[in-house]
């Protein structure tokens, strides 16, 4: 057949360096905008609240508690989520998760009390859960060990577009659309940003395919490549690698989840308080505060695929890793000082934020190659359950500390101080392969 072609069997021929680049072209990028909505409608509630606290009367307390729910309901269901994944695969799972989170969040403009509030983050969380583990686990199916730093680098570069997108969308629909045809601009936002999810779940269900041997894209020969790649890239297996039945009872993968904890604490502290840590620094108006939130996020997609990629070329993660959360703790704290000043104040976060994310794709190269192909889903999603659990105790314990003592400052140090203890766990850890 005309469209075949003989590939050398070594993993580092020019072929299947072609062959990967068609891969990631009609993969990557897709994933890429599903998991930047999924993001989007996650965080948006850090610009909602700047109008929710007033017009329905909710305080910092209850802010924090409502960003909390959508993780106790992604935490719950993430497992079962990813187990259905193995069952069904990917197409399918997507198409029923954009669909339903993206519903719930459009319908997050209907609240207008507390427990409602609650009751939508909650479901939000149940409708997304499983999302992220099977964006990680995708690629698995795709991309051997040593490739997948630089395409999970590419996915969490998703976190950081939604937040440059977040800030100046939300911000101009909050301030210009509040009063349109009856709603508040909060009601707006829920509404203009869950529709896309809804659209996009479509597109992925038509577009995706469960793996490469269901690709019509990929010639029998570049199938084959694939196939022999991966197995050629599996053959070493580190260290700490835990099978299926293994995956639960496994250490490793609980110090995984522990160190996934303390990023996320940084990253959903940064993610849920940066519109204050903006308003306090001087500046007000909310279109404003979304236009300088595109900062951070930009040093942020830039740093961490720069790192990525460095960490791939040298084959080192440990140190990776550590340098990165280390450099961020500090950068945190640092932001308590600059109340008032607000360039240095925007600096501060946008090195924190850049530094705390440069460290997931790392982390998740680690954790990836840590787990055996056939316990990867399963494991992934016990690390970022347990992980998760970051999302419930973090907003809420923040906004509860603010409501009691007027500051956001001993919520930022309690993250700081987490993340110093995760550098010191990484580096304790047996396995530094890049596989």
């Amino acid at each position: 057949m005309s469209d075949i072609v003989t590939l050398p069997s070594t993993r580092s021929s020019t072929d299947l360096e072609t062959v990967y680049q068609k891969v990631t072209r009609r993969v990557v990028p897709l994933l890429f905008v599903c998991y930047l909505l999924a993001y989007l409608d996650r965080i948006n509630i850090g610009y909602a609240q700047l109008q929710m606290r007033s017009e329905l009367n909710f305080s910092d307390a209850v802010y924090g508690l409502g960003a909390s729910m959508f993780f106790v309901g992604y935490v719950l269901f993430e497992v079962p989520s990813n187990v259905i994944l193995k069952k069904i695969g990917a197409r399918k799972t997507m198409l029923r998760i954009m669909l339903c989170w993206g519903a719930v969040s459009m319908s997050t403009m209907f609240v207008a009390s507390p427990l409602e509030f609650y009751v939508a983050r909650f479901f939000l969380g149940v409708f997304e859960a499983g999302f992220f583990p099977g964006i990680l686990f995708y690629p698995t199916l795709w991309f051997p060990a040593d490739r997948r730093a630089r395409i999970v680098a590419f996915f969490m570069a998703a976190t950081v577009a939604a937040g440059m997108i977040s800030g100046p969308v939300s911000g101009y629909i909050l301030q210009n659309m509040n009063g349109v045809h009856g709603l508040q601009g909060w009601q707006w936002m829920f509404l203009l940003e869950g529709f896309p999810s809804v659209l996009l779940g479509i597109v992925s269900y038509l577009s995706l395919d469960d793996g490469p041997s269901d690709a019509r894209w990929l010639s029998t020969a570049e199938k084959h490549a694939i196939t022999r790649d991966l197995a050629e890239g599996s053959r070493d297996v580190p260290e700490e690698s835990v099978s299926h039945r293994e995956a639960f009872r496994s250490m490793a993968v609980y110090r995984l989840s522990a160190l996934y904890f303390s990023m996320s604490c940084a990253a959903y502290a940064l993610s849920f308080w940066m519109p204050s840590l903006i308003e306090r620094a001087g500046t007000v108006g909310m279109q404003r505060i979304g236009s300088i939130s595109i900062i951070p996020y930009a040093c942020g997609v830039l740093a961490m695929i720069g790192y990525s990629r460095h960490s791939d070329r040298t084959r080192e993660r440990r140190w990776h890793f550590a340098f990165a959360v280390l450099l961020g703790a500090v950068a945190l704290a640092l932001c308590n000082w600059t109340e008032g000043m607000l360039w240095t104040s925007v600096a501060l976060i946008s090195v924190s934020l850049a530094a705390v994310i440069s460290s997931l794709p790392v982390f998740w190269a680690v954790a990836t190659s840590v787990l055996r192909k056939e316990s990867a889903a399963v494991g992934i999603a016990i690390i970022t359950s347990l992980g998760g659990v970051a999302g419930i105790i973090c907003p809420y314990a923040i906004g509860l500390i603010k409501t009691s003592t007027g500051s956001l400052n001993y919520g930022l140090y309690c993250c700081s101080g987490i993340l110093v203890v995760s550098s010191a766990v990484m580096l304790r850890m047996k396995t530094d392969s890049p596989r």
